[in-house]
């Protein structure tokens, strides 16, 4: 029989913590899987081609931690929302121009050129050039969206669930009319909000359904409701479903070189059983006493967690490209580039974002 435990008195929610580590991996082995294809039996590269869902793990996480600690607080001023977007660019932007800023002064990589799309992460509202720079900042485009978003996504959900709905709707169809008024008007050649996959993998309104399973979860979560804290095996069930969906969503790769997301059925998974399963699992790590919260929430599990974001900023791309160049290990430097995120983490990240918490006066916790 499994434990529960009142998620009121889990404050910090260590094994959502832990998860994030979980979740980085899964990046890593996605974007690494290309070394395995000759030696992995086929139905395990099958899973190891989605593992890109580890970032929509982070985005049902970031969906769920924004709305149990913020809700409605940023609209209660103008001050407070301003201080709201202030802290939350502080938690990512610092490190990311640090690494981007490197970047561009080495002559081999960026070669000094410069440029404010990226550094304003505006680059990931365009198919050409979301992967400039450090290739995987597509995605802080895609949660600093969210972020800006946020109170006024909680605000609508507050008054009725359809009145966020039709939000999230009417801000994907603006995108979509944005690209293609651009696109009347000068052919639109660096393809800003548009094709319609682009949109719908790489921008906030297309991956809006992880976000909103987290906002769900928050709600759901703070007002006790019955339907969610009372189902038994939430983390076996979490678990199951996202183990099938994944498995299902791969079922529909032509090859092992595509994804399933690219097909209809494969694109539907994913916006739908993909996020709800994540948030069943979730649910189950703050509610239920299991071996596998224990695990999660352990001080390496968590230690890895909080420096995730690090790890994530330089598993691929500029710096782990850089660390090829002096060392290769069997890992693919898996271990050593967890080495260097968490010096990042600790010398930098940390330090940096609990300098601005200070600066602007707020105890806004750290996720």
């Amino acid at each position: 029989m499994i434990a529960t435990t009142s998620p009121a008195k889990s404050q910090r929610f260590q094994a959502l913590t832990g998860i994030r580590c979980i979740a980085v991996c899964m990046v890593f082995i996605y974007h690494n899987r290309k070394y395995w294809y000759s030696w992995l039996h086929p139905e395990v590269m099958r899973l190891a081609n989605e593992c890109h869902i580890g970032v929509t793990l982070f985005f049902v996480l970031s969906g769920f931690l924004i709305a149990y600690t913020y809700e409605d607080k940023p609209l209660q001023s103008a001050n407070n929302y301003w201080r709201y977007c202030l802290v939350r660019c502080a938690r990512i932007l610092p490190l990311y121009w640090v690494i981007l800023t490197v970047y561009y002064l080495d002559k081999l990589y960026g070669n000094y050129h410069f440029s404010a799309l990226t550094y304003t992460l505006a680059h990931g509202f365009s198919d050409v050039h979301n992967l400039d720079g450090i290739n995987q900042a597509w995605s802080l485009t895609v949660e600093l969206n969210f972020y800006l978003l946020a109170p006024l996504l909680f605000f609508l959900g507050q008054k009725h669930i359809v009145w966020l709905l039709l939000a999230l709707i009417g801000l994907y169809a603006a995108y979509w009319a944005i690209g293609s008024v651009w696109q009347l008007i000068n052919h639109n050649t660096q393809r800003f909000f548009t094709p319609t996959h682009f949109l719908l993998m790489g921008t906030f309104p297309g991956r809006a359904t992880d976000f909103l399973a987290g906002m769900l979860l928050a709600k759901g979560i703070r007002q006790q409701r019955a339907w969610l804290i009372n189902i038994p095996y939430k983390t076996i069930i979490g678990i199951i479903t996202l183990l099938a969906t994944v498995y299902s969503i791969g079922l529909f790769q032509p090859d092992p070189y595509h994804h399933g997301y690219n097909h209809p059925m494969g694109m539907l998974l994913s916006k739908t059983l993909l996020p709800a399963s994540i948030a069943i699992l979730l649910a189950g790590l703050i509610c239920e006493a299991t071996v596998l919260q224990r695990l999660l929430g352990s001080k390496l599990l968590v230690l890895l967690g909080n420096a995730s974001f690090a790890f994530y900023l330089i598993h691929i791309s500029y710096v782990n490209l850089r660390l090829k160049t002096w060392v290769i290990l069997p890992d693919r430097n898996f271990i050593l580039l967890w080495l260097i995120a968490i010096a990042l983490y600790k010398l930098i990240e940390t330090p940096v974002y609990n300098h601005c918490r200070k600066l602007l006066c707020v105890s806004a916790p750290r996720k």
